[in-house]
C-alpha cells in the first residue's frame, strides 16, 4: 500500500463521521485516462476532502510556501502534491501539470486560486482553461457545498464531464475555458446547496 492510499483511508475514517460527507455523481468519474478535476475552493480541509472521495488518486498543485519546511516537503510529495507559484506563471508548475494529464492521472485545481471569503464561487484563472485546451483531458466539475462543521452534512457533488470539443474546436482562450468550468461548478452548487 502507498503512503497515498494509507493517508487516504485514515483520513476517511476521521472525515466522514466528522463531518458527515455525502458525494454525490462518482459515477461521472471518468474511469481511465487523463482528468482534469476543478473544484470551488471554501477551506484549507478542500485538498483531503477532494482527494478522499475522488475514486481515483488525484494530484495537487499546492502553494510554493508550503514546501518551505523539510518535513513539509516530504509529506507534500508522498501526497501527491507539487509547488505552484501564486500570481506568476509558473512555467515549471505547468510543465508538471500538463506532464500528469498526459500520464493520464487526475490533476486536481481549485481554479479560484485561493480560498472564497464569503463561501460564493469566486472568478476562476486562466490556468484551468490552459490545462483544458492543451491536453486531451476530460475536465470534471466539482462542488465543495459546505460548511466544514462537525457533525453538519459536506457535500461533494461530481458534474459529468464537461464536453471541450466545441471549445476546442473554436479556439476558445484559456480565460473563456475557464469561465465554462466554474459556470459548471456554480450549476453543481446552485442544484445541490439545499
Amino acid at each position: 500500500m502507498t503512503f497515498y492510499s494509507f493517508a487516504k483511508v485514515v483520513v476517511w475514517r476521521i472525515f466522514k463521521p466528522l463531518y458527515r460527507i455525502q458525494i454525490i455523481g462518482v459515477e461521472h468519474f471518468p474511469k481511465n485516462g487523463g482528468v482534469l478535476l476543478c473544484a470551488n475552493h471554501i477551506d484549507n480541509l478542500d485538498p483531503p476532502v477532494v482527494g478522499i472521495t475522488a475514486p481515483r488518486p488525484v494530484v495537487f498543485m499546492g502553494k510554493e510556501e508550503l514546501f518551505k519546511k523539510p518535513i513539509i516537503k516530504t509529506l507534500m510529495k508522498k501526497l501527491n502534491v507539487f509547488p505552484v507559484k501564486r500570481g506568476a506563471g509558473d512555467r515549471e508548475a505547468l510543465r508538471i501539470g500538463m506532464k500528469v494529464l498526459k500520464e493520464n492521472q487526475v490533476l486536481g485545481l481549485f481554479p479560484e486560486g485561493t480560498r472564497s471569503k464569503t463561501g460564493e464561487l469566486g472568478k476562476g484563472l486562466a490556468g484551468a482553461g490552459f490545462f483544458a485546451l492543451r491536453t486531451d483531458a476530460e475536465v470534471v466539475p466539482c462542488a465543495i457545498i459546505g460548511p466544514y462543521k462537525p457533525f453538519k452534512k459536506l457535500k461533494v457533488v461530481y458534474g459529468e464531464p464537461i464536453n471541450m470539443k466545441e471549445l476546442r474546436e473554436k479556439k476558445a482562450s484559456a480565460n473563456d475555458v475557464t469561465d465554462v468550468i466554474m459556470g459548471q461548478i456554480q450549476i453543481l452548487i446552485e442544484k445541490h446547496r439545499t
